[in-house]
């Protein structure tokens, strides 16, 4: 409907198209967005957080949100073995879970990152050079 509005009061099937194509790509990430979960569990100083579904600009804050930061357990788990990381907003995400969590004291690990979330990681992240972290810390 938009398509048509936009092609009939401009005169232009081009712009009518982008707009189509650019109301298709907000719904798809808004609908994708709901699907990503971050499940926590553990007790004695160990915790297991479960991510599931696709972390990328539209779910990036939903998941900073999922982690409990003011209670953080000694031993912190990040299991990404269900979940897709896509952007660098993502990947921004989980430098901040990471950081956040080792500043309360948790010794973090990650695991089960696919292929494709590895080679995005290791392109963007920071959360491991603290040279990076430092830089970032002392911009705060």
């Amino acid at each position: 409907l938009a398509t048509v509005v936009v092609v009939v009061a401009t005169h232009n099937l081009a712009m009518g198209v982008f707009v189509g194509v650019l109301l298709s790509a907000v719904f798809f990430a808004n609908k994708i967005s709901r699907f990503m979960v971050v499940q926590s569990e553990g007790s004695n100083g160990d915790k297991v957080y479960t991510v599931t579904g696709q972390v990328f600009f539209a779910t990036a804050d939903k998941f900073v949100d999922s982690f409990d930061f003011k209670d953080a357990a000694d031993n912190v788990t990040i299991d990404l073995s269900h979940a897709h990381f896509w952007d660098i907003s993502g990947v921004g995400a989980l430098d901040k879970v990471v950081i956040k969590l080792r500043r309360e004291g948790a010794e973090v690990t990650i695991k089960g990152m696919n292929v494709a979330t590895q080679t995005v990681v290791d392109k963007f992240a920071i959360h491991d050079d603290p040279a990076a972290v430092e830089k970032m810390m002392a911009g705060h």
